[in-house]
């Protein structure tokens, strides 16, 4: 089986691999998935899925439209706007948000670091299936998104562009 990934296996640092594989189960596990982005806190993307289900870093196939620079970056945005919101109105740090559309959802979550989570579902996606397995992902992301994760991905990111 070839590698998803951009870098080669032995080339990326073990906390890479566990994270991308935790991307990966997340996909290959939750029906209804369409893409899945994690953004660092200052809106970088680090790691989307193409609607194929294959995991790569940003910069790869993935996304509502087929790129996974729009699902990051309309995850980095409802997260700063959000944020802003929850400031505003003194609600406290945003931890989940939801987006119901006609033809999909769009669930962002944040992570620990201040990094998020965005899911983009078909419209008969199960909510509570969905979200259950995003809480598991944040909860286990959080000990992982280490500032030298982070640049680590950013290069690769990079690197692949």
């Amino acid at each position: 089986m070839t590698s998803p990934f951009p870098l080669p296996h032995d080339a990326a640092s073990a906390s890479a691999r566990d994270l991308r594989w935790m991307l990966s189960r997340l996909v290959r596990e939750v029906p209804g998935l369409v893409s899945v982005a994690v953004v660092s806190a200052d809106g970088l993307p680090l790691l989307s899925s193409d609607p194929g289900g294959a995991v790569a870093t940003a910069g790869g196939p993935g996304g509502p439209r087929g790129s996974s620079a729009d699902l990051a970056t309309i995850v980095s945005g409802l997260g700063s706007l959000t944020g802003g919101a929850a400031s505003l109105m003194g609600g406290g740090a945003v931890r989940q948000t939801l987006v119901a559309m006609n033809a999909g959802n769009l669930l962002v979550m944040s992570i620990s670091d201040g990094s998020l989570l965005g899911v983009y579902t078909e419209p008969d996606a199960d909510m509570g299936m969905v979200t259950y397995h995003m809480a598991l992902f944040v909860g286990r992301a959080g000990h992982l998104l280490t500032p030298r994760l982070r640049a680590e991905l950013r290069g690769a990111a990079g690197a692949a562009r």
